[in-house]
């Protein structure tokens, strides 16, 4: 049967969220806790705490809501959100706290229920309460083990005795009500607990909004109902938390509500209804949790985010009945149960999904401020900060509750998030880090070039040809080098040929490009450009490529193969042509030579055994080559590497040349020795010597008569085969390594 066809068998909007919703919510703590934070802190800081636990729920909801009228929300609910838009260690690290979370939970609610038995029928045993409660969880396993039908059923007797409990409580209290009792009940009672302790207590209470999206997968339509059965049950539940906590405070003495956490029965019009509201109330809050915590394990394991948890991936039945989880989360309910202070146990669930509430805010925020043009929720009227002012009071809330627990948990996602980052394979879903990086990409362009240009924002943007796939690796790990984690490099590849013919080879380079940056861990930009002459290609190129402050400014390249350039001669006069072309445009060039034995030479030598020389020129050319030589050093391969800055044109003094150099270094704070060679019958000879153990050497180029020469006149062949590996560097742009930030450069 089709995903389609079995879409309409789902769950409803009033079956399916709103109703786990509402009795999640309208549980232990109204019946159990209201009375009691009520009574300790008062009715204006009960209303307070009301109005700021209903506020991170509130603006969660509209979160919630934003995401889930956006795209499909499959099984795994609020963990299926937050991996599908923060990426697989996120949505991995939250899916664990979540499920955690929420087998706590049920715990927490069978507590309650033991509490209400124990005090209904005036059990004094010792540890009855913890029998009651254990054996009401394992109550709730047996019905979530055959599957979310038989929970349905049940929910909508719980959602009736729930109402009548309430109605009895009203007529009750308004029959006891008195003036005095309400301006008694005001302030704080002096001595008992605080604010923030009252709210850990109450805060559990606004926690069950997440109960339908957690069923997600179990929905007929939960693009339409999440959002609408999630505002529909908070909406009402404010109120009701609004309206029990003014008439407890009315109908009820003050020390009887400090005290008594069955204070509701006393006064309610039938007490027996409180206590079944209690019982329904609290077993199916349980339930509920006991139902979503299996499906988002299950849900973690079929994204096969931890392996560990596979053997949660089994469901069982046509509804895919995750018992293996079920399993589980009875047991740490169990352990719940065990600790049996329900006040500490409050405290624990509230930090819980106060950090999950703070995520699923963020993730939400994070997806919208990617302004991706596929985000595009069906509520009109989201605005991102929302769901920003939400993850931000989510996290006021969690350090207000406890600091030292709300440190310990955002450690606690931070460690299971890294240790994701660096064990989760490539993702199998689309997430929403893309967009929000393209998005700051767009913007911080923008405010890039709307500021002068200036010689101290200079940084290496490389063009570098690659036809030959034997040396590209070579050549852009090069490129990685000068880039100094700086700048960026785009590779490209120029095909000459034209029609349907051009277009398929075009395709088929790219993805072959795509692959072999891919399988070699090479970071660059593939491109491949279909031309009907190289020799109009690669102006054009150079000219286009690279956007608004990150165009190229520098042309990289192998050495041209000399076997290719005896057999073809016509060849190297293109290979010069357009390298003098570029220069001419005004980019920066840089020709690199490496044979395969200098290579193997160079990997085998650990970095700070590596020297890096730099045969000096007193000019740009100079410049760009110490600064590309700083640049390498920047680089793990290079840590430690010393620069030596050689130069043996010399016109005055050899040691006086050298102060002067050593000078010039210091003030653009770069390390190098100063090598100055005194002028001999063939200084040419003494920079080769000196050279010739060197890691690499940048040695300036020129193009004299349709010839590569050094910047001396000598013909590049007589020079590469007596050096290790050499980078040509000619520059094109004047480098200005002071870069004094006072000094503006003002365009015409």
């Amino acid at each position: 049967m089709s995903k389609n066809s079995e879409k309409p068998q789902g769950m409803g909007t009033f079956g399916g969220v709103f109703t786990p919703s509402v009795l999640t919510i309208l549980g232990l703590v109204l019946f159990l806790r209201l009375g009691y934070v009520v009574g300790t802190v008062g009715l204006w800081q009960t209303l307070l705490i009301i109005g700021l636990a209903s506020l991170v729920s509130v603006l969660t909801s509209i979160s919630l809501a934003a995401v889930a009228t956006n795209i499909e929300v499959k099984s795994g609910g609020v963990y299926y959100i937050i991996s599908r838009t923060l990426g697989v260690a996120y949505g991995g690290a939250i899916g664990l706290v979540l499920f955690v979370a929420l087998a706590v939970s049920v715990g927490f609610y069978c507590v309650g229920f033991a509490e209400g038995v124990t005090a209904t029928f005036d059990i004094t045993t010792p540890f009855a309460a913890q029998g009651i409660a254990a054996a009401a969880v394992l109550l709730m396993a047996v019905i979530a083990w055959f599957g979310s039908d038989l929970a349905t059923r049940v929910q909508y007797v719980v959602m009736a005795f729930l109402v009548f409990s309430l109605i009895s409580f009203g007529m009750g209290a308004w029959g006891h009500w008195d003036n005095s009792r309400l301006v008694a009940a005001l302030g704080p009672n002096q001595g008992w607990i605080g604010f923030w302790p009252a709210f850990a207590i109450f805060f559990p209470a606004v926690t069950g909004f997440t109960q339908g999206v957690n069923m997600s997968g179990d929905l007929a339509d939960p693009v339409r109902s999440i959002p609408r059965g999630t505002a529909y049950a908070v909406g009402l539940s404010i109120l009701v938390y609004v309206v029990v906590a003014v008439l407890l405070a009315g109908a009820v003495p003050r020390g009887i509500l400090t005290f008594d956490y069955g204070a509701m029965r006393n006064v309610a019009a039938f007490g027996p209804l409180i206590d079944a509201g209690i019982f329904a109330a609290t077993l199916s809050s349980a339930l509920a949790s006991l139902m979503g915590a299996p499906r988002i394990l299950q849900s973690l394991a079929k994204d096969k985010v931890f392996p560990f948890l596979a053997v949660f991936g089994v469901g069982h039945g046509p509804s895919d009945n995750p018992r293996n989880g079920i399993l589980l989360g009875t047991l740490i309910a169990l352990g719940t149960v065990a600790l049996g202070n329900l006040n500490v146990i409050a405290s624990v669930v509230a930090m819980f999904f106060v950090v999950t509430y703070g995520l699923l805010n963020y993730a939400t925020y994070f997806e919208a401020s990617g302004r991706s043009p596929s985000f595009r929720p069906a509520l009109s009227w989201y605005d991102p900060r929302l769901s920003l002012v939400g993850g931000l009071v989510s996290l006021g809330v969690m350090l207000a509750i406890n600091l030292t627990a709300g440190l310990v948990a955002i450690a606690v996602i931070l460690a299971v998030y890294q240790y994701l980052q660096s064990t989760a394979t490539e993702s199998r879903w689309a997430d929403g880090q893309r967009s929000y990086e393209l998005q700051a990409v767009r913007d911080n362009l923008l405010a890039a070039s709307a500021r002068p240009e200036h010689a101290r924002d200079w940084r290496p943007q490389i063009l570098a040809f690659s036809n030959d796939e034997a040396r590209r690796e070579r050549l852009l790990r090069f490129a990685a080098w000068i880039e100094g984690h700086s700048g960026l490099t785009t590779v490209i590849r120029i095909l000459e040929g034209k029609g349907r013919r051009a277009r398929r080879e075009l395709a088929l380079a790219e993805k072959a490009l795509e692959r072999d940056l891919a399988a070699k861990g090479l970071t660059a930009f593939p491109l491949v450009v279909s031309a009907t002459d190289l020799d109009v290609a690669v102006p054009v190129a150079v000219q286009s490529v690279g956007i608004g402050p990150t165009r190229i400014n520098t042309v990289l390249l192998n050495w041209l193969d000399p076997a290719k350039r005896t057999e073809d001669p016509e060849q190297a006069k293109r290979f010069l042509g357009n390298l003098h072309a570029s220069f001419l445009l005004g980019f920066n060039l840089v020709v690199f030579d490496a044979h395969e034995d200098d290579w193997e030479r160079l990997t085998a030598t650990r970095p700070a055994a590596r020297t890096i020389d730099i045969w000096w020129s007193d000019n740009a050319t100079g410049r760009l080559m110490l600064v590309l030589a700083y640049l390498m050093t920047r680089n793990t391969d290079w840590r430690g590497a010393p620069i030596r800055v050689i130069t043996a044109d010399a016109e005055t003094d050899v040691d006086l040349r050298q102060a002067e150099l050593e000078e010039e270094l210091k003030s653009v704070r770069i390390a190098a020795e100063v090598i100055v060679l005194p002028i001999g019958d063939d200084r040419l000879e003494g920079l080769i010597g000196q050279s010739a153990d060197s890691a690499i050497v940048f040695v300036p180029l020129g193009i004299r008569e349709q010839e590569f020469t050094d910047w001396l006149g000598t013909p590049l062949a007589n020079i590469l085969p007596r050096l290790p590996i050499v980078a040509l560097v000619m520059a094109a742009e004047e480098m200005d390594l002071s870069a004094d930030p006072d000094q503006a450069e003002i365009s015409d």
